[in-house]
């Protein structure tokens, strides 16, 4: 299927991230047709290039520019005494760790603050410990209280499939029962945003029938490819200006290439990316100080050798 498709089921819209990297918005698809355009629309003209820093997610942005669009036209029928509905923006993220969820999270946040949507625009992470309670009714007292700190902006919950983990007795169902009810009694108060691998959240939503239909924007986050994870690391070193050998590029992206085909279905680490270019800058500290080396070319250069993976600290997971 072409990932730049929507397909609605159960009135949710299914967004499927697109990792592969294109050039700016062209012509057509941009709502900027002039500079004037590109002032009026500041807010979106500055997201997007927020997120043409980041590898992947152009179909995040598509997204951000739907719902901008929609917030303009609005705000245009309001001025001519239309009707200018709202609509309920609850999410689902679905994807392995790794793959920027916190990230477009944080993001979505703060544009719907800009945009005057969300009163505070804070994202509040929380996983199942912070909802879930030792006794009966302290897993409402704990979810309205974690409610409370989001209103205004977006409640983000990792790993969500856990709250159904221990069945009808656990108490996690009485969290669910809880973000159910202030998903309607205050539903364009704060955004929640529930995230996890896909084959959880999708077995998850399963379990709670009324679920689904309180969700109208799904997005899927596929596993990057070995190509986008370079790229990855290129930006990350270029960030700490530093550079990468010829050798050591073949050396990182055989090594990403071993990967993916060994852990296809699970491996799609943003944050592995990060921690082995900076293991590789502790690797190369420790080789300049027995080689005695503090000229600029040493100091920003990055060697085969700094990526020594058979030893590596660094953890897939």
């Amino acid at each position: 299927m072409n990932d730049r498709v929507n397909t609605r089921k159960n009135g949710r819209i299914n967004v499927v991230l697109n990792h592969k990297q294109t050039p700016h918005t062209n012509e057509a698809d941009s709502l900027f047709k002039s500079e004037q355009d590109r002032k009026k629309h500041e807010i979106l003209d500055r997201f997007e290039k927020e997120l043409e820093e980041y590898v992947g997610l152009n179909e995040v942005k598509r997204l951000i520019k739907e719902i901008y669009a929609w917030l303009y036209i609005n705000q245009r029928r309001k001025e001519l005494g239309l009707r200018a509905s709202k609509q309920v923006l609850h999410m689902i993220f679905k994807g392995n760790p790794g793959t920027g969820k916190t990230t477009v999270a944080r993001m979505i946040a703060s544009f719907f603050h800009e945009m005057n949507v969300l009163a505070k625009g804070q994202l509040i992470e929380v996983e199942r410990a912070d909802l879930v309670g030792e006794y009966i009714g302290h897993t409402a007292q704990k979810t309205r209280e974690v409610i409370k700190k989001a209103n205004g902006g977006v409640l983000f919950i990792d790993e969500a499939y856990s709250l159904s983990r221990g069945g009808e007795k656990d108490f996690g169902k009485e969290a669910i029962d809880t973000l159910v009810k202030a998903m309607e009694d205050q539903q364009h108060e704060f955004v929640l945003i529930l995230a996890g691998y896909q084959r959880e959240m999708e077995y998850f939503l399963s379990l709670n029938p009324g679920l689904p239909s309180r969700f109208p924007i799904a997005i899927d986050f596929p596993n990057y490819t070995s190509e986008e994870l370079l790229e990855m690391a290129a930006r990350m070193v270029i960030e700490r200006e530093y550079e990468l050998t010829d050798e050591a590029k073949r050396h990182v992206k055989e090594h990403l290439r071993k990967l993916r085909l060994e852990q296809e279905k699970t491996f799609s680490n943003g944050r592995y990316i990060r921690n082995i270019i900076e293991e590789a800058i502790r690797m190369q500290a420790v080789r300049l100080l027995k080689e005695g080396l503090y000229d600029r070319e040493s100091l920003v250069t990055l060697e085969k050798e700094d990526f020594n993976f058979d030893a590596s600290h660094v953890k897939l997971k």
